[in-house]
């Protein structure tokens, strides 16, 4: 399996007012990633070729097709066409019923190929009570994500999703071409390090849809931040499911546009 996350490529630059030349930049790498469990194809996700283990067991869990405990192992293979990732579920496991699909899940939508529009918005738990913290947590985890981001300072073509404990230090982050699938590899690698997401919130550097709210909601974490702007789905979805959604996260602050009450200022004492 290459670990290369990256080419350089050659353009020609053209600026207004400036002579064209010659640049180089580094582009992501994207590769076909065929999904399947206990053998049985399931999907095709467009993803970058890095953490592959981890964004099979989250698309695992984010998709309410069996719990942390029921996997076995992950078995990664190459092959001419692409990546394999076969999830092997315990024995006598209760497998739920993954979202069917026809088609591949591109890199930009985590609902592409879905076949039933009962299928594309379902029931979602209740997170719980969750944490509590300061909107200068929530800043700090924010001015740490560029630097955090070794794949997206490279290329400026990738997203992020990061893990942030209550004081807003960076616990883990991923890194994929597809905000779901960066998503998806975060839930995987604190699966994996059996880290409790309902102890800290979430951070995504994309803007934030409804499936968004839905596969944090799914991980159990309580506090979901986005750097871009929620749609109205999104913020319809995280009420119902208790979460706190805050959005439009940037250097100078962030709005809260559900469940407010979990953020407080750290200047002040919690009555």
């Amino acid at each position: 399996m290459s670990h290369t996350a990256a080419n350089e490529r050659v353009g020609a630059q053209w600026r207004v007012a400036e002579p064209s030349r010659t640049v180089h930049r580094a582009a992501p790498l994207e590769v076909a990633v065929g999904l399947s469990f206990d053998g049985r194809p399931h999907t095709v996700l467009m993803a970058s070729p890095t953490d592959l283990a981890d964004l099979a067991m989250g698309f695992t869990l984010t998709e309410g097709v069996a719990a942390a405990e029921d996997v076995l192992a992950v078995e990664v293979s190459e092959n001419v066409l692409g990546v394999l990732a076969d999830v092997r579920l315990r024995p006598g496991a209760l497998q739920k019923k993954a979202r069917p699909r026809t088609l591949e899940g591109r890199s930009s939508c985590g609902l592409c190929g879905v076949q039933r529009l009962a299928d594309a918005v379902r029931p979602l738990p209740q997170v719980g009570d969750g944490v509590e913290v300061s909107h200068q947590a929530i800043q700090r985890a924010i001015d740490a994500l560029d630097e955090a981001q070794a794949l997206g300072r490279l290329t400026r073509a990738t997203h992020a999703a990061a893990f942030a404990a209550r004081d807003g230090d960076l616990v883990a982050l991923r890194e994929d071409v597809g905000r779901h699938n960066a998503l998806d590899k975060l839930a995987g690698a604190l699966a994996a390090a059996r880290t409790d997401a309902a102890g800290g919130f979430v951070v995504v550097t994309s803007r934030c849809s409804f499936e968004m709210v839905e596969k944090a909601a799914r991980m159990g974490c309580s506090i979901l931040v986005a750097v871009s702007a929620p749609t109205d789905l999104a913020i319809c979805r995280a009420e119902e499911a208790g979460v706190t959604l805050v959005a439009l996260a940037r250097a100078d602050g962030h709005t809260v546009f559900t469940r407010p009450e979990r953020l407080f200022d750290a200047t002040l004492e919690l009555v």
